[in-house]
């Protein structure tokens, strides 16, 4: 069965903005690493800072490659192969958006989809 990956972001108010802009603008950069099934970005509504990144993938293993390969790529600001030069910025990475973050891990035992009509 399938993994979920649910990274909690601690963002501070006046940084929440920012974070949703940048993924919005990196949209559609892990839909197509291997093994990946789903991801959703969840905004709080109910007072709290933490906003959740819930990805769910194939496999461990799957989760591990996209880790060491598109993500990091993503978090540096530069494409896989590219340099600190190429990023917009002059070579320095943004502030992050995020004050703090852990990731939770979790096996999927049990799922049920919308019955078709």
């Amino acid at each position: 069965m399938s993994i979920v990956k649910i990274n909690v972001l601690e963002v501070p108010a006046e940084t929440r903005e920012t974070l949703e802009k940048r993924f919005a603008a990196r949209a559609g950069a892990v839909e197509s690493s291997d093994g990946f099934e789903w991801f959703e970005l969840l905004r709080p509504v109910d007072g709290t800072d933490k906003y959740l990144v819930y990805t769910r993938w194939r496999s461990e293993e799957d989760f591990e490659n996209w880790l060491k390969g598109p993500m990091q790529a993503a978090h540096t600001g530069r494409q896989a192969g590219g340099s600190p030069a190429d990023h917009p910025h002059g070579g320095e990475a943004p502030k992050p958006a995020a004050s703090g973050s852990t990731l939770w891990s979790f096996e999927v035992v049990q799922q049920a989809a919308p019955k078709q009509a």
